[in-house]
């Protein structure tokens, strides 16, 4: 059975047809609309360009916002003009083919979980580090979407009271300290507290630096870069163990943009999970991987599991 996946992001739609090994075999994308009923256009023409090629039996879209628990709602999305659509009805209707939704975090730890670094685990978080940070969780090999289907925003746990602000309108959230954008502002900061420091991050026009900009200088030694690439280290190993207080996973598959960059942080950040969970010393660690998929998480994952609810029969997808 051959299914597609779609993300919807805030600057493209990708689509991609999937078989049941997660393999990949054609893909399709197109800028994403500002409106609403542009973007369902954008998305059914691209599937459709791919399932009059293939025999599809179902469509999953990875959505990043918030999904309704029979998941055929978009609630909200802030990067996208979806306010309480009931997407998945009215892409059903153009492509006559079942469609399902799920958050985009969601969807990348199914695919991982299924056939990637966490594949066969029975507890598996995934921490999806880019711009911010996304959140899921995988028990007994089911998705936790909390009771509204919103959990888990793991991205703002509070880590550092009275910390840095963050738009979701607390401060000292997780994301504002280890995320692109807080590798940003880390360097920023340390640039200002050393002045003294030689660093070709400094000849950068204030605003216009970028988080892969800082990772590429801390890869050829820049003393500044690679203080912000330990700040960060420190701050999701911090994170990794609240996860592994609340949750005792067995695997944490790390994902997102920033992982291109692991080989700088992760394993700084392994120790210092180690050091912070309640019980160091004394119980099993969670294996923290970074993740297979990559930037396809999302298709890959919401492919799976549209497929999953064809083959279990589930009613709205009949």
């Amino acid at each position: 059975m051959l299914t597609i996946g779609v993300d919807v992001g805030g600057t493209s739609v990708r689509a991609s047809v999937v078989d049941a090994h997660g393999r990949i075999l054609d893909t399709r994308r197109a800028r994403t609309p500002r409106t609403g009923q542009e973007l369902n256009s954008a998305i059914a023409d691209t599937v459709r360009a791919l399932a009059d090629r293939y025999p599809v039996a179902a469509v999953g879209l990875a959505v990043a916002g918030f999904v309704s628990e029979d998941r055929r709602i978009v609630r909200f999305a802030p990067h996208l003009d979806w306010r309480h659509v009931p997407v998945a009805d009215e892409l059903a209707a153009r492509l006559d083919v079942p469609v399902l939704l799920e958050h985009d975090a969601n969807a990348a730890a199914v695919a991982e979980q299924r056939l990637g670094a966490a594949a066969g685990a029975k507890v598996a978080a995934l921490v999806a580090i880019g711009t911010g940070i996304g959140g899921a969780l995988v028990l007994n090999g089911e998705v936790f979407r909390g009771a509204y289907g919103v959990a888990p925003e793991l991205g703002h746990l509070r880590l550092v009271p009275g910390g840095r602000q963050c738009p979701c309108g607390k401060h000292g959230c997780w994301e504002r300290y280890c995320s692109g954008t807080a590798l940003v502002e880390t360097a920023t900061e340390l640039l200002a507290a050393h002045p003294e420091e030689t660093s070709v991050l400094a000849a950068i026009e204030p605003g216009k630096l970028t988080g892969v900009q800082v990772a590429q200088a801390a890869e050829t030694g820049d003393s500044i870069a690679q203080l912000a690439m330990a700040d960060l280290a420190k701050w999701l190993g911090e994170g990794l163990a609240l996860v592994a207080d609340v949750y005792d996973p067995e695997v944490v598959v790390i994902a997102g943009g920033v992982c291109e960059s692991a080989h700088l942080f992760l394993g700084s950040a392994r120790e210092h999970y180690a050091a912070a969970v309640t019980g160091a010393g004394h119980r099993p660690l969670a294996r923290v991987r970074v993740g297979r998929w990559g930037d396809k998480a999302g298709m890959v994952g919401a492919a799976v599991l549209a497929r999953e609810h064809v083959l279990a029969g589930e009613p709205h997808l009949a």
